[in-house]
């Protein structure tokens, strides 16, 4: 592996976002919305409870790090979409890059564009809604690992489906975190959930995140086994993302697809 023809990947990305505002202001403008949003809300619903109970931790703080885990996916798929987008991909791999490098320079981009989000959310959190991370300290740390290496395997899943099916199928990336967040508990508890529903959220790693966030909040100790389950099914899913990602790549290179490739959906 060559660390140059990795970097290559990430300063293109760079370049591409350093030269157009369409590009920079999505890294910015809907994480400002949700944490304005959700921010109002919290501060309403404690003015308008009677027990005391302080909503900004648990509400806002999880939907600060679910857009986090959002952004760390969106910025791997975002990073591939531009090559697809371009018609880039089929000149990337007339190089001596290997599929590793290439994923491997797409993780290190979203690392930096998300990078960017988190500390965007973390300013409107913490100036307007008191939202503060760092008293937990390094305790934080297992949370943000967990969300971010399931958002890099979701992240190379999704390029992989969209090299195998062709670009029209990008429209099926997008709703990917929407369609799982109701397993995941990111605003409730898991254990409400119907048993089917419960059966699911046991194979998702955020969902043991936000369980033991709940719990800390609330001053309960923290099941730190529960982490270890979550960070071992998180570097399960990326190995099988990558796995799929190159077994994608390979057939489409044996089948002549990838020399076809076109905005139209491949059969």
């Amino acid at each position: 592996m060559s660390i140059n023809r990795t970097l290559a990947i990430v300063i293109r990305q760079f370049y591409l976002i350093r030269g157009s505002f369409s590009r920079v202001f999505p890294l910015f403008a809907w994480i400002a919305v949700d944490m304005i949003l959700w921010g109002f809300l919290t501060k309403y619903l404690n003015s308008v409870s009677a027990s005391g109970f302080n909503f900004v931790p648990v509400l806002l703080g999880a939907v600060l790090l679910w857009d986090f885990f959002i952004r760390i996916m969106q910025g791997v798929t975002m990073a591939f979409f531009e090559d697809v987008w371009s018609r880039n991909f089929l000149n990337l791999f007339a190089t001596p890059l290997l599929v590793s490098e290439y994923v491997l320079g797409l993780v290190l981009s979203s690392i930096a564009t998300s990078l960017i989000g988190l500390f965007a959310m973390l300013f409107i959190a913490g100036t307007f809604f008191k939202l503060s991370f760092f008293m937990y300290g390094l305790t934080i740390m297992p949370f943000i690992l967990v969300l971010f290496l399931f958002g890099i395997s979701l992240g190379i899943f999704g390029s992989g489906l969209v090299l195998r099916l062709g670009p029209a199928s990008e429209w099926f990336i997008w709703p990917l975190p929407a369609l799982i967040s109701p397993f995941v508990g990111v605003l409730y508890p898991v254990s409400i959930l119907p048993g089917w529903m419960r059966f699911i959220s046991k194979l998702l790693p955020p969902s043991y995140i936000f369980d033991e966030l709940r719990k800390i909040i609330l001053g309960q100790p923290a099941a730190w086994h529960a982490f270890l389950l979550a960070g071992a099914l998180a570097i399960l899913y990326v190995i099988l993302a990558y796995w799929f990602f190159k077994t994608v790549y390979q057939h489409a290179l044996r089948s002549g697809l990838i020399a076809r490739y076109s905005a139209e959906t491949l059969s």
